[in-house]
């Protein structure tokens, strides 16, 4: 759909940059973030529990009925459920899944050992917040998955998604290393000087150049990224 503003009044969303993300705030309680790469985030408001449907599920807590299909039957084969909300009827229906590392075994031991940081030391005082084996095993397939270019983005945006699954619990993991899905927040630094640092869990709305006003629709917990703390510091002062 495409929203279009009314006379004289606001667009009803917001577009603002936090860390590595794109993050459009909506009026109507939908946040969307995005890494710019290959992860994207849907966050709703509460008052939507239990009052949507579709891929994503229904939002009501309980994930044993997130198979819904489109005439709200609950199925257990994900083949039945993905085809029943295709777009167009005349799509034709998927008739089996794919998986990724027994197509691409070449990939699968470099896709494992990678992936394991999700279950190693490094995640060790998030593993009993959040399951990291749903993680790891999502991981795995990414990595076999981008046997075309990408290799990389599919393994690092997949452990960022487990890192923002323990960020959203206060579970701060700094898990990025030069040889680790490097994030080089140093290339950004004007000659002589150091305005942007990288910071695992970022800050959550602030005044910033980019930001002027110090206001969002919604207030989201920080996200990774690089941060130039100089000119944050520089405009709350004034």
């Amino acid at each position: 759909d495409v929203i279009q503003r009314t006379p004289g009044g606001k667009m009803p969303f917001q577009i603002r940059s936090m860390g590595i993300y794109l993050v459009v705030d909506t009026t109507v309680g939908l946040i969307l973030m995005w890494d710019r790469k290959t992860s994207i985030f849907i966050k709703l408001s509460p008052r939507f529990e239990g009052h949507v449907c579709g891929l994503c599920g229904n939002y009501d807590g309980n994930g044993n009925n997130d198979f819904t299909t489109r005439s709200q039957s609950v199925v257990g084969n994900v083949l039945e459920f993905a085809n029943s909300w295709k777009v167009s009827s005349s799509c034709p229906n998927a008739n089996h899944t794919k998986n990724p590392c027994t197509a691409n075994p070449y990939r699968k031991a470099w896709a494992q050992k990678q992936c394991s940081i999700i279950t190693s030391e490094v995640f060790a005082k998030c593993h009993s917040q959040v399951e990291p084996n749903e993680y790891y095993e999502a991981c795995v397939d990414d990595a076999c998955a981008c046997d075309t270019g990408g290799d990389c983005e599919c393994f690092c945006t997949a452990v960022a998604a487990y890192a923002q699954a323990c960020n959203e619990l206060d579970i701060c993991i700094s898990w990025r290393t030069p040889s680790i899905c490097p994030l080089f927040c140093d290339y950004y630094n004007p000659q002589g000087e150091c305005e942007w640092h990288y910071k695992p869990c970022g800050a959550p709305c602030m005044k910033t150049c980019n930001n002027p006003s110090g206001n969002c629709l919604h207030e989201l917990r920080g996200l990774e990224g690089k941060h130039n703390y100089a000119y944050l510091i520089l405009l709350i002062r004034v």
